[in-house]
């Protein structure tokens, strides 16, 4: 195998794309210009429209500009702590939605059992997870039966569209946007919410400006990456991540604290909304492939043999990372199918060229079940 083949560190980055990155130069009117292009697109306005730290910041302003603290929100129960911690912050409880395999999302039939458990159910969250569509309108006649607000969170799901000819983002009362590492649209850092409410009071728009040691990650980030990769052929890649992390030259995606008060850097809107620009115009295709296998270990470890390091994002727990688990109460009684789908999935990236992955589907082909 002459060249290794990666799910993370930041991989879709391209050497023209990293060196622009590393060296963008953004200014207060890029950030407004990535504001006007997100309110419009996502028919709302300005005033309506906030860049954010990251994604889950996002979500927690979509949540308490919506609804009433104490409310009870309904989230999908194959996802990652972030979405949890969103809930959180904005003073209500996270109630966990089973999923269909055939989505990795919640369906009516499940989010109707998730409803009738929940007495006080106030909101649900659609997630479209890795960027596949949920049958948005099934979820939208529960929801309308039941009073329910719907908040679409964008992270794998930008520029995809609903099988209704709707896009994502343009179907609930408030959408969330994450420009974070491995999302749709990946900045490294960085995230939007755009109210679609507009009879709503307006944004009280983040203003902190991000520190300099935050800063310094999200330009270098892609260059750590590629030297990780680079690292891998001679087996020294864990140690270059574990020098980074703790020289905190790098932060894990999980940690990314929320804040409802800072903004993302002026350069990471600029790059932002150049790959807003960029999007097909007949659809985002999804982030990520999925299958189900046997002796995923076993399986992990045969593929990066081959040059294929497709662990590490989104396995072993439903909500994920693992280290967070313990914390997110989940009731695996309550989603057995999540829960199973935890152990079995694997996770296969889009974008690289089917001669590129054919060893890899092969290998994955003897352990799928």
């Amino acid at each position: 195998m002459s060249k290794h083949y990666f799910l993370g560190q930041a991989s879709k980055y391209t050497w023209s794309h990293r060196l622009a990155h590393t060296f963008a130069f953004g200014r207060k009117k890029d950030s407004r210009a990535l504001r006007e292009f997100l309110a419009k697109k996502y028919d709302s306005d300005i005033s309506h429209t906030a860049l954010t730290k990251n994604g889950r910041s996002a979500l927690a302003i979509a949540l308490k500009a919506n609804l009433e603290e104490g409310s009870d929100v309904i989230m999908n129960g194959f996802t990652c702590y972030a979405v949890i911690e969103a809930i959180k912050a904005a003073k209500m409880n996270p109630v966990f939605a089973d999923i269909d395999k055939e989505t990795l999302h919640f369906n009516a039939k499940t989010l109707e059992q998730a409803i009738e458990a929940h007495k006080n159910v106030k909101g649900i969250i659609v997630q479209n997870t890795l960027g596949n569509p949920v049958d948005i309108e099934a979820i939208e006649k529960v929801a309308q039966k039941h009073d329910l607000k719907i908040f679409e969170d964008m992270a794998h799901a930008t520029g995809v569209f609903y099988k209704d000819g709707r896009e994502v983002g343009t179907v609930g009362v408030a959408t969330a946007l994450s420009f974070g590492k491995e999302k749709s649209i990946d900045a490294i850092t960085g995230g939007a919410v755009v109210l679609r409410d507009t009879t709503l009071p307006i944004i009280k728009a983040p203003r902190k400006t991000p520190k300099f040691a935050a800063c310094f990650r999200a330009r270098f980030y892609p260059l750590f990456g590629a030297i990780y990769r680079a690292l891998s052929y001679i087996k020294l890649e864990k140690a270059w991540m574990a020098f980074l992390i703790k020289t905190k030259q790098v932060e894990r995606s999980a940690n990314n604290k929320l804040d409802l008060t800072e903004r993302p850097a002026h350069f990471v809107a600029k790059m932002a909304l150049k790959q807003f620009k960029a999007l097909p115009k007949n659809g985002q295709k999804p982030i990520r492939k999925f299958t189900f296998v046997r002796d995923r270990d076993e399986l992990i470890k045969k593929l990066r043999e081959n040059g294929y390091y497709f662990d590490g994002e989104w396995f072993e727990t439903p909500i994920a990372p693992e280290r967070f688990y313990k914390k997110s109460n989940f009731n695996e009684e309550e989603c057995p199918v999540a829960t199973e789908v935890a152990k079995t999935i694997v996770n296969i990236p889009t974008q690289y060229s089917e001669s590129a992955l054919k060893p890899a589907l092969k290998i994955i082909k003897e352990y799928e079940v």
